[in-house]
């Protein structure tokens, strides 16, 4: 059974650019680092961002695309506007999934997809470990 999310892996050809802009949009340093791979931890949980050389990647594709991790912000509109001012697109605009649940995504500089939402549950759970 699924426990948690244990690692979220994005790719990019420019590692080295990707990591400097992660690092800028994140506004902190991979707290590991090899030739090829950093890795953040990030949010409430400390989760694992791996950003990692495409030349790693499993399989290659044309266009962003396939599953989006959604993280929590709290702040939606100021998130995405600030990861479009970094210079990545817009995938998916901010769009309301029901009450508590809005959700956007965008593509990277670096072709991955990136998604960011408001969720009331993320809050309720959060709020019941406190």
């Amino acid at each position: 059974m699924l426990r948690g999310m244990a690692t979220v892996s994005y790719y990019a050809a420019d590692h080295e650019a990707a990591k400097a802009w992660y690092t800028e949009f994140l506004g902190l340093e991979p707290y590991f680092q090899r030739p090829g791979y950093a890795e953040f931890r990030i949010g409430d949980y400390q989760h694992e961002f791996g950003l990692i050389d495409r030349k790693y990647a499993p399989a290659t594709q044309d266009a962003p695309g396939g599953e989006i991790v959604y993280w929590h912000v709290d702040d939606l509109e100021a998130t995405v506007a600030r990861l479009l001012e970094l210079g990545a697109k817009e995938f998916e605009p901010i769009t309301e999934r029901g009450p508590g649940f809005v959700t956007a995504s965008v593509a990277d500089p670096f072709g991955n997809v990136l998604g960011v939402m408001t969720n009331v549950h993320y809050l309720a759970v959060l709020a019941e470990r406190s």
